[in-house]
């Protein structure tokens, strides 16, 4: 090889290597390469990977206002080693994260699409509904939040956590009286109501409306116990699926008998879940156990279709009342 290539190859590779000397002639990137983890669950291990499937960034300076959007979509959100990275002026930055706006079946909109001139203020998430009612599945929506400080060069690795917004609660209507006749789902009317559906862009709720969720699914059948001859037990069902939950907020569940034309049960679904949180979570907030848990579980043991007794399971974890009256 000639040494005038030979020369000019070692002056590339200092202009490659070294940004304070050729700056002017080979700016060096700037800006973040961000990592997104959704561990803010019960069991405290990173689902990002798993269950985030669309991407939206909302990027705003130290003022609030707009900078611009990025979005993902696709199978390189499976991979664990998935980086967003974006290039940034110094500066002090907001970065705001939702999984589940992008998605072709979305349930949740933004209010209006940021653009030159809005604000961080003016940030905020919709639930989809038809008058105030849903019997939806809904979308997964997860939210996070970042302050960055972009200086000096290079891009610096930021870790944005996100927590889950959408919750599954099913309903478990069971005979305690294993002569009496079975259930049939099609006798009740199970709902949840709840002022939930608007989120600001620190993820509050704010107050909207009230809005019935009705179950997406139900059903009714028979459950046979494990030994030979065992007891056969009428139980029906109802899924639903809900906005965040919060600790400011009275959602209530009620059931009402189509047959008997009366409530069989009404109750205060946030404190009911919150009597389930183990000794072990003391220390923990009552929010922050509301929105770590997302899969809960509520039975009601009916006599004759008249509330003899409640049992509200969520994973390993059973509370019995026999007086449900707050």
């Amino acid at each position: 090889m000639k040494r005038g290539v030979i020369s000019c190859l070692i002056i590339l590779a200092a202009v490659l290597t070294s940004c304070d000397v050729y700056e002017d002639l080979y700016p060096c990137p700037k800006g973040v390469s961000l990592r997104f983890v959704y561990d803010y669950n019960m069991e405290y291990a990173d689902a990002f990977s798993r269950q985030v499937d669309c991407l939206t960034l909302y990027i705003y300076d130290e003022d609030g206002n707009y900078v611009g959007t990025r979005t993902e979509t696709g199978e390189v959100l499976q991979d664990e080693s998935y980086r967003m990275t974006i290039d940034l002026e110094e500066g002090n930055y907001r970065f705001v994260a939702y999984g589940g706006l992008e998605c072709d079946e979305h349930s949740f909109s933004v209010t209006g699409e940021p653009d030159e001139g809005s604000l961080l203020a003016d940030l905020g998430v919709m639930m989809h509904h038809d008058n105030l009612m849903s019997d939806d599945r809904l979308h997964d929506l997860f939210y996070g939040v970042v302050d960055v400080k972009v200086e000096g060069e290079m891009y610096r690795d930021v870790t944005l956590p996100m927590m889950k917004n959408t919750n599954s609660i099913r309903v478990v209507l069971q005979q305690a009286d294993t002569e009496a006749a079975p259930l049939d789902i099609e006798d009740f009317e199970i709902r949840i109501t709840d002022d939930n559906t608007l989120m600001g862009h620190d993820n509050s709720v704010i107050s909207n409306g009230t809005v019935t969720y009705l179950p997406w699914t139900q059903g009714d059948g028979t459950v046979v116990g494990g030994s030979e001859g065992g007891t056969v037990v009428s139980v029906a069902q109802a899924e639903f699926s809900t906005s965040r939950l919060v600790t400011e907020n009275e959602p209530y569940l009620t059931v009402y008998s189509r047959l008997r034309q009366e409530t069989v049960a009404s109750i205060p679904l946030v404190r009911y879940l919150l009597l389930l949180k183990s000794e072990r979570y003391a220390d923990m907030e009552d929010q922050e156990y509301l929105d770590r848990e997302s899969e809960w579980s509520v039975i009601f043991l009916l006599n004759d279709y008249t509330w003899h007794d409640v049992e509200i399971r969520i994973n390993d974890w059973t509370v019995r009342l026999n007086d449900a009256s707050f």
